[in-house]
């Protein structure tokens, strides 16, 4: 696997920082040969994204808002003139609106559900409409979920549905786009205390329970997330399609 993506061409959104799931998966990718183009959320954010970017050489580093349909359509048309084609993307972004997030999922706004459907799983699907037409010879999207769509996880709240519906995505894209040789799966990692974790509340306790109830023991890491990550998006994953992989050290298996 040291050289697996040699040559590939891939996309990356969500680094936030260097405590991002997705900059972990960046790096494992860079160091699997692939080429990258890189996004951030604003001006703010580019300042963290900027140096990490850099680091793994990506030649294409652009503002992107999800929500923002001329920033998404301004992202691929520089991919195409850059690359002329996409092999792998990485959708790695969710968002609740936290007054909708930290309360019962019966108590939610209507905006809030809105928002967090739109950025949290709307988005992997406008991203994958628009990486379709430069994923010619086959590809591979890739997102990331959580148990907490498949079982209810205390204090996970709305983003439950939200991720519940995000992996029935992936099951329906899969099945629209196999006949292309374009692969759609989503990764399911253990809690990691990244930024986006911030806005969910009592978030060490699941950490603790994380530790307490997996069959190892242990925490799970950005670099073991980017090191599946890999796998997936390369030519030795090539018929593994509509699919949730666990990253969670095997708490997924265990009774509550």
């Amino acid at each position: 696997m040291a050289r697996a993506l040699e040559g590939k061409k891939g996309l990356v959104v969500g680094i936030a920082n260097d405590k991002s799931i997705a900059w972990g998966c960046a790096r494992a990718f860079h160091d699997a040969g692939a080429e990258l183009a890189v996004t951030y959320l604003n001006e703010k954010a580019e300042a963290y994204v900027r140096p990490l970017a850099e680091q793994v050489k990506a030649p294409i580093l652009l503002p992107l808002d999800v929500r923002d349909d001329k920033q998404l359509e301004a992202l691929f048309k520089a991919i195409e003139k850059t690359w002329g084609k996409l092999d792998f993307l990485l959708h790695a972004i969710a968002f609740a609106p936290k007054e909708d997030l930290q309360g019962r999922v019966a108590d939610c706004s209507r905006q809030g559900f809105l928002t967090a459907m739109d950025i949290s799983c709307y988005s992997f699907i406008r991203l994958a409409h628009l990486a379709e037409p430069l994923m010619r010879d086959g590809g591979c999207l890739l997102t990331t979920t959580y148990y907490g769509g498949e079982k209810v996880v205390e204090h996970y709240g709305l983003m439950g549905p939200v991720k519940a519906a995000l992996e029935g995505t992936v099951k329906y894209l899969a099945a629209e786009f196999g006949e292309k040789k374009i692969r759609v799966n989503a990764i399911s990692p253990g809690p990691i205390a990244t930024r986006a974790a911030g806005g969910i509340a009592h978030f060490d306790e699941l950490l603790e329970l994380a530790k307490q109830k997996s069959p190892e023991h242990e925490l799970i890491c950005t670099d073991c997330v980017g090191a599946y990550a890999r796998f997936l998006a390369s030519d030795e994953a090539r018929l593994v399609t509509g699919s949730t992989a666990y990253v969670d050290a095997g708490f997924n298996i265990m009774a509550a």
